[in-house]
């Protein structure tokens, strides 16, 4: 069936071999069948193939090795299942020698626009460094990538790969942990887990611990009062005020990003997923304050009605936090009561418990439970309860003579195992008070000879030997009887007996002198070394030789020295230094990849390392919009939502504006990161500037209502804005592609400008016009996540201001200007231009997105106008516009293809077709057309042009005109040339630009350094040598024209 030429057999095939899987039959036989289907057109058929070569890749490595190349065309197939399944495949492929084509997938797929598929890289990334960790370095900025991916389907797996591969690189986790704490709600179960777990280890190494302060706090309660009203007042200015009034009274307050951590959580603990609420009660138990961590009991006590695995599970945790924190879990006392139907380990864990909860107000229910326990026909469950009668008796004086009366009472029980254990209770017990227990003693002696349990009859004995005092008349007795059955024993009584020999020689040698001696004669020739041993031993100390030991002295402090009661604790008392709900935790032992819990730091780390820098152009979301139509200036109670009021209401934003356009979903994220340095900007801007607040929002008013483009000296920034906003969107427009498709080409059709007027026009663009056209974006390339040193750098560097930077730093939104690609009279009466947009394609994130204008000049409708077969060179690809059914007469149309030129400046060569003709045509793009915009903070810049040096750095001179040495003619040329973003610069005489190609991704450098006098130098850096020589040079042209 699989040799056919119909899919459908192929199909039906490939089900009953994948069902042959799933009962755990062997199909790898059929593997060579398999893999020559891998290549079918059906997308079902190779779905299942995928998900069979996944399968038995590793096993069948050389065949599978045949189709690597067809792995390699799956990764860049339209379908996203595909495409994922692809690299799927090619990862589980354990052998090194593909190990670079591995990286290579994984690498064009953490770009991919399918969140599928970046979830997968992720994915591949463990598999990758299991297999070489030589490949750490590269991995790392893959994962530092992913992680700065705003969609809740790859967060989880690219933790997860996070944990695998560079656990200690915390300073990746800086720029996204707010992203994470926000995005944490709307994450798959499975990536709560890891994130939440992570997190925790994370905030332990960042934050104060939030007990730290108690003592102080109970001294003194008005201060802690003022402390906790402090922290909940969240205003911009809470922290500074804290931190001056730390040195006078020292309250603890609380981090605005450990209380978002905590409040981000606390949703989670109503999760259907019990390992959810597991690891969200672990964190609450590590990282909460005191009076917080109570929250977390009644969700795990919900989870004690589901399986018995997981309830054993839970119960571990359980008996750990009871210990510490006892009041949290009293109120449900009940709930750990035990049923007929419960298994034994089970019925264990939840007397451990209750032993752990018992306090001199509930120990009269506690123990009438114990009694109903006893009786029950589980022996080992019987015995635990007797154990928690002695620990109950232990640690509440007042019922320890209840407890010892009614384990007396247990010796005449029938079961042995019951009585050998209440001896073993009762020895422990009688070591607090033995004095005022010798009937209890004498009991146990007579007992000897019917108790065969050989811990029950060595507990008599070592009781006996050590209060002999007490019982001088049986003591002697018990001896003359065991030295009977003294081969007979097991070991452990054996031991006892010789100690016993022992304390009675030292204490009573008229009588047991002889009875001694025959002891330790018979303990001399045991089979036990361990006995022999200790009959020599005690021979030499008790009976000396004429040359006489030192010990031999002291021989009664050595074996009648006063003992210490012992005291019986709970086998959970130390396991805390496990993180909860881990496996090391469950089994008590350190798990192989186990991560130690980090103590808390003794002084905080900075907390500024987690603000999100945020260029200009987004500092006005169309969140801050709506916010301003409603509010038409800043109010002092707009300044005091602070930081973690901020941070709380993100993710309703967030998923608010994944739901809407591109435009608007890209500045709710980009503002949901950035909020707290929103809010603290403002409120310092604010108060210079309110009337021209207010102006501007008048004009947004009148604005909205005539859908004009007026002017505003916010016009740049807005713009930018836009841009910026459009590039965050790329992760939103990933998880809406139909809806992008179908809202974009007809936006094109409207609002794109011709290139003649894009230049002078970028201080006139509407705030408005970012809901009806799309500006340009940089879907391709993830920007990396600008860390700020210092808030007061960020204020320095950003500015709502009307400055020479803010409208140079958008790029045209289209490139060179409209070119003929058919004239008129070639075309018979068809016109054909076209325009490098410099917006997204949709289709693919690597191909240029070119418009094509069509407008009919004859006197006929022109049919069926669609892209013929093209011949392109290697490397080149080409994605179709619809076809246009009829162009009318007099009419236009403007339609949107995508072009993946290979990072290289050749042609390609196509055939527009109508339904009567055919005409050859070419599209050559401009070098600077082939990259898109990325946005860098200064210090990123330097560090990664130090990276580019040597052959990958061209540099020129030239001598700028005095028609372009003002920043906005200089910043407007470079853009109009190529398709770069403006850096911030610290100097006024140096420019700035950054970029990366398409195709590849790699870094394109530009830096300006321009002299008042007019000499400049060009410097370019970028790995394509190639592309960086041209650039040069058509920007070398541009300025000096």
């Amino acid at each position: 069936m699989l040799d056919t030429n119909k899919d459908s057999l192929k199909l039906e095939a490939m089900k009953r071999i994948v069902a042959m899987i799933a009962r755990g039959k062997n199909a790898s036989d059929l593997f060579p069948a398999v893999v020559k289907n891998v290549a079918c057109k059906n997308i079902e058929v190779k779905k299942l193939v995928y998900v069979y070569l996944v399968r038995y890749a590793e096993e069948q490595q050389d065949l599978a090795l045949l189709s690597i190349s067809t792995f390699q065309r799956g990764l860049k197939d339209p379908n996203q299942l595909i495409r994922a399944s692809a690299l799927r495949v090619l990862s589980s492929i354990r052998v090194p020698i593909i190990v670079p084509i591995m990286m290579l997938a994984i690498k064009e797929a953490a770009s991919d626009m399918s969140p599928y598929v970046r979830k997968t890289a992720a994915h591949a990334i463990p598999k990758l460094y299991s297999l070489d960790s030589d490949q750490k370095d590269q991995l790392i900025e893959v994962i530092e990538k992913l992680l700065a991916d705003k969609t809740t389907l790859v967060a989880g797996s690219v933790v997860m790969a996070f944990e695998e591969v560079c656990p200690e690189r915390i300073d990746l986790i800086h720029k996204n942990y707010r992203k994470l704490c926000n995005l944490l709600i709307d994450v798959e179960e499975w990536g709560q887990v890891v994130i939440i777990s992570m997190l925790t280890r994370y905030a332990r190494t960042q934050f104060l611990s939030p007990t730290q302060n108690e003592s102080l706090l109970e001294e003194n309660p008005e201060k802690a009062f003022y402390g906790s009203e402090e922290d909940e007042a969240k205003g911009p200015g809470s922290e500074e005020a804290a931190s001056t009034a730390l040195p006078a009274r020292k309250p603890y307050v609380m981090d605005p990003d450990h209380r978002l951590l905590l409040r981000n959580t606390k949703p989670l603990l109503q999760s259907r997923s019990a390992a959810v609420v597991m690891a969200v009660a672990q964190l609450y138990f590590h990282l909460a304050p005191k009076a917080e961590v109570g929250v977390i009991a009644k969700a795990l006590v919900r989870l004690l009605r589901s399986h018995s695995e997981v309830q054993y599970v839970v119960l571990q945790n359980v008996a750990t936090m009871s210990i510490k924190r006892r009041g949290m879990f009293e109120p449900y006392l009940k709930s750990f009561y035990i049923r007929s139907t419960d298994p034994t380990q089970i019925k264990i864990l939840k007397l451990e418990v209750l032993t752990n909860l018992a306090n001199e107000t509930n120990i009269p229910t506690v123990l009438r439970e114990f009694q109903t326990y006893i009786r029950s026909m589980d022996k080992d469950f019987v015995a635990a309860t007797i154990q928690a009668i002695g620990r109950c008796a232990t640690n509440i004086g007042r019922v320890r003579d209840t407890c010892l009366n009614g384990l007396v009472q247990l010796l005449s029980n029938r079961d042995e195992l019951v009585v050998a254990e209440s001896v073993v209770v009762i020895k422990k017990l009688l070591q607090m008070q033995p004095a005022q227990h010798g009937e209890i003693i004498k009991h146990l002696a007579k007992l000897t000879d019917n108790i065969q349990v050989p811990m029950a009859r060595a507990s008599i004995l070592w009781l006996i030997g050590e209060y002999c005092e007490h019982v001088p008349r049986i003591a002697p007795d018990v001896l003359r009887k065991m030295a009977k059955s003294f081969t007979a024993e097991e070991d452990i009584v054996k031991l006892q007996v010789i100690n016993l020999a022992a304390k009675l020689y030292l204490t009573n040698s008229k009588q047991t002198k002889l009875l001694t001696q025959y002891v330790l004669s018979l303990a001399k020739y045991d089979q036990n070394y361990d006995i022999r041993d200790r009959a020599r031993f005690t021979r030499q100390l008790i009976v000396p030789s004429e040359q006489g030991g030192a010990l031999s002295r002291h021989a009664k402090k050595l074996f009648l020295a006063p003992k210490p009661a012992p005291v019986l604790e709970s086998s959970f008392k130390d396991r805390d230094h496990f993180q909860l709900g881990s496996l090391s935790h469950l089994l008590n032992a350190k798990a192989t990849g186990y991560q130690e819990l980090p103590d808390w730091p003794e002084e905080a780390p900075d907390p500024s390392v987690r603000n999100v820098e945020v260029p200009e152009w987004t500092k006005c979301s169309n969140r801050e919009k709506r916010k301003e139509k409603e509010k038409p200036f800043y109010s002092d109670s707009e300044g005091e939502s602070g930081p973690t009021e901020s941070a709380d209401s993100d993710p309703e934003s967030e998923s608010e504006s994944e739901s809407k356009s591109s435009s608007e979903s890209g500045s709710g994220e980009s503002s949901s990161e950035s909020d707290n340095e929103d809010q603290d900007e403002d409120e310092e801007k604010g108060r210079s500037s309110e009337s021209e607040q207010s102006e501007e929002e008048g004009k947004k008013k009148k604005m909205k209502k005539k859908k004009k483009v007026p002017e505003g000296q916010e016009g740049g920034s807005s713009s930018d804005e836009g841009s910026d906003s459009s590039n965050s969107s790329s992760e939103s427009e990933m998880t809406s592609e139909t809806e992008e498709e179908q809202v974009e080409p007809a936006s094109w059709r409207k609002k794109t400008p011709p290139s003649s007027k894009s230049a002078p026009a970028t201080k006139e663009v509407s705030l408005l016009d970012l809901e009806d056209f799309t500006p340009p974006s940089i879907q391709p390339v993830s920007p990396p996540t600008v860390v700020s040193t210092s808030l007061a750098a960020d204020l320095e560097g950003l500015t709502l201001t009307d400055s020479p930077l803010v409208p140079s730093l958008l790029s045209p939104v289209s490139g060179a200007g409209r070119q003929e690609l058919l004239h008129r009279v070639a075309g018979e009466g068809l016109a054909v231009d076209y325009t490098f947009s410099r917006q997204p394609f949709s289709g693919d994130p690597h191909m240029v997105s070119v418009h094509i204008h069509f407008s009919n000049s004859s006197d006929t409708p022109i049919k069926g106008l669609h892209v013929g077969t093209p011949k392109l060179p290697p490397g080149i690809s080409i994605q179709e516009f619809p076809e246009i059914e009829s162009l009318a007469p007099g009419e236009s149309a403007t339609v949107v293809m995508g072009i993946n030129f290979c990072d290289s400046t050749q042609a390609a060569n196509f055939q527009l077709c109508t339904q009567t003709r055919q005409f050859y045509v070419s599209i050559q793009p401009p070098v600077g057309e082939l990259m898109a915009p990325v946005f860098l903070s200064e210090n990123e810049f330097k560090k990664e042009q130090a990276k580019l040096t040597g052959m990958n750095e061209i540099t020129e001179k030239l001598t700028l005109p005095d028609t372009c040495r003002s920043d906005h003619v200089v910043v407007q040329k470079v853009t109009a040339t190529a398709n770069l973003g403006r850096v911030p610069c610290g100097t006024s005489d140096e420019y700035r630009f950054a970029g990366r190609t398409l195709t590849s991704g790699s870094l394109v450098l530009l830096t300006l350094d321009a002299r008042p006098t007019g000499a400049a130098q060009l410097t370019v850096n970028s790995e394509k040598m190639v592309i960086g020589t041209m650039l040069v040079k058509d920007v070398v042209q541009a300025l000096t024209q």
